[in-house]
């Protein structure tokens, strides 16, 4: 039986493009902008650190484009433990088509071929792919040539992480937009004690707001430490 592919996807409502803090990408979040409306027929790969925002640009651009009528689909190549051949290629049939996490499939050569005929295939269809990853093309450890020219030849968006004062300014605009106060000492003491890349901190955020609720507590320091500790 062929895993079940995420098709019908309902779109994470928080992974949109006006959740989505630029920083230093605003040209990468134009360019996603506008391959969700097919004002731009370049094929465009993303690549960055692990919390830079790939993941959300292409949730967002699929949620986008699917708003305006057209059948989107996203796939992480990271959730499938096994098979990932066979799930690449019974993915397509989309307008716009997002991959996300190439990375899970360097020097497996069944997907990688998998991969390249999809690419083949979305070309002669003329649907639109998006690729994300940690690396550019040529550093992913791919081992199929063809491959590597092929997604080496999409516009090549670099995605940096939110700098500590930015994620700081956002963790703090979400605790208020949720009714809790986040002072400085509380966010010194997150920032101290957790992994400080943006996935794991709203994480912490989503954990800190029901534990705050469940108390009926203000969110400080003491409370942080018997929460976490």
């Amino acid at each position: 039986m062929s895993p079940q592919l995420p098709l019908a996807l309902r779109w994470p409502a928080h992974q949109r493009f006006e959740g989505f803090v630029a920083g230093a990408n605003g040209a990468a979040l134009e360019a996603l902008r506008r391959a969700s409306r097919f004002e731009d027929p370049a094929w465009l790969y993303l690549h960055g650190a692990p919390g830079s925002g790939r993941t959300h640009l292409l949730v967002a651009a699929c949620a986008a484009a699917s708003a305006a009528g057209r059948a989107a689909q996203y796939l992480s190549l990271a959730s499938l433990h096994a098979r990932r051949a066979e799930a690449i290629r019974g993915f397509g049939g989309s307008d716009l088509l997002a991959l996300d996490d190439l990375d899970a499939i360097a020097g497996e050569r069944e997907a990688e071929h998998a991969l390249f005929d999809l690419y083949n295939r979305c070309r002669a269809e003329a649907s639109l792919l998006l690729f994300a990853a940690s690396a550019p093309p040529a550093q992913l450890g791919v081992g199929l040539p063809d491959l590597v020219s092929r997604l080496s030849a999409c516009t090549q968006l670099v995605l940096r992480p939110l700098d500590e004062g930015e994620r700081r300014a956002l963790l703090r605009e979400r605790a208020l937009a949720r009714g809790i106060e986040l002072d400085d000492a509380a966010l010194d003491w997150l920032f101290a004690r957790s992994k400080r890349d943006l996935g794991t901190l709203i994480d912490a955020l989503d954990r800190i707001d029901r534990a705050s609720l469940a108390a009926k507590r203000r969110v400080t320091v003491p409370f942080l430490r018997s929460l976490f500790d």
